[in-house]
């Protein structure tokens, strides 16, 4: 007779490292930032050893990741912040910092707008994603979508900001001003509280503005001096995707969620390389069996130096890396359960943002044991 029955199935399932092949994987160390958590970045060896911890005083707003430097760049979630509307609660970021290796906050930037993600710059600015309530005239012409059942009849929608370290804003994008209502519709599933709902900004080699769009499954880059859009990327082929990155060979990696996919019935997620002349999907990766994979919100993907790629299927807390032929090498669930601070009702989760892969190279504060001190995992 089994008692005490763990009720929840992720961790039922098992968690910390599951599989691992050292001659075929990208030995190194992984960042990743518990979503749900109170604040600790951690860092593990491929065996899945604590080597370090960053212990930063806002909770994850949603995570943290190392900048060439060797410091944290972390988005923090700043509690007191009013919330936009209902779902606000759960992406608002407000803090930007950048942290050294024992935790100590060199600058802090803070926003009321800010969420989900920023960057930054090769300039040393930072680029912030915000959101705000848009004009109703602009709102009444925006396509798709369903009703909120809250009620609330406002409209909110993205613009990004770049700033100095000390808060100065230098350069700002109005999403509104240059996408089109009738075309750059919202998903017929969610609601039109939200027309953009953007999850990510990163900085083009050409130090062009690169944009991810979840409610209208839309990747597009922005000229930086002219504010035009010089290239998109929709549905199909995207549904609802996370986490494009620009890629050595100048394709684009992305993490497609694959919720309310347009061109299958199934719902599955899958992490695709695109060519962006072309815009053919050049490279890609999913489950034989589709729905086997499929993280609905978060997750991201990382294109690691021996051609293999480390996927955070975000939703289950489970970073796996793949080889070229999409062949497992490396798999580790997240043992950290959490519950959201600001919704205690809410069940515990080991949900991750986002996941990065280092080699020893890009750790230069590593401790001198080659990174195999092992720490206390609480």
């Amino acid at each position: 007779m089994i008692n005490n029955i763990d009720q929840l199935r992720i961790r039922r399932s098992g968690t910390g490292v599951r599989a691992y092949d050292p001659k075929e994987a990208f030995n190194g160390y992984t960042l990743f930032t518990p979503m749900n958590g109170k604040g600790i970045v951690y860092l593990i060896d491929m065996n899945g050893n604590i080597v370090h911890r960053w212990k930063l005083k806002h909770p994850p707003g949603l995570y943290g990741r190392l900048l060439q430097n060797g410091n944290l760049l972390y988005c923090g979630k700043l509690p007191d912040l009013q919330p936009r509307f209902k779902d606000w609660t759960r992406w608002k970021a407000g803090s930007v910092s950048e942290v050294t290796w024992d935790s100590k906050v060199l600058w802090e930037i803070q926003h009321e707008d800010h969420h989900h993600d920023a960057c930054k710059l090769q300039n040393g600015n930072i680029m912030l994603l915000c959101l705000t309530e848009i004009p109703d005239a602009i709102a009444q012409k925006v396509q798709g979508g369903i009703p909120d059942p809250s009620g609330d009849r406002a409209m909110y929608a993205d613009y990004l900001i770049e700033v100095t370290q000390t808060g100065e804003e230098v350069w700002k994008w109005k999403s509104w001003e240059h996408l089109e209502p009738y075309s750059d519709r919202i998903t017929l599933q969610d609601y039109r509280t939200e027309w953009t709902h953007g999850n990510t900004v990163v900085e083009m080699p050409n130090k062009n503005i690169m944009v991810s769009f979840r409610n209208i499954s839309t990747v597009l880059i922005i000229d930086k001096n002219t504010g035009k859009i010089v290239w998109k990327l929709g549905a199909p082929p995207l549904a609802q995707q996370h986490d494009p990155k620009p890629l050595d060979n100048g394709n684009i990696l992305i993490f497609d969620n694959g919720t309310h996919r347009m061109d299958h019935p199934v719902p599955f997620s899958r992490v695709i390389e695109v060519e962006p002349q072309t815009k053919n999907i050049v490279w890609s990766y999913q489950e034989v069996i589709p729905y086997s994979f499929f993280s609905p919100y978060i997750s991201g993907a990382q294109r690691l130096p021996n051609g293999n790629t480390l996927i955070c299927e975000g939703n289950y807390g489970r970073l796996f890396e793949i080889t070229a032929a999409g062949t497992l090498v490396w798999e580790y669930v997240n043992p950290f359960f959490e519950t959201p601070a600001d919704s205690p009702d809410s069940a515990a989760s080991n949900s991750v943002f986002r996941a990065f892969r280092y080699s020893s190279e890009e750790l230069p504060n590593l401790n001198p044991y080659g990174g195999q001190q092992r720490l206390n995992p609480s």
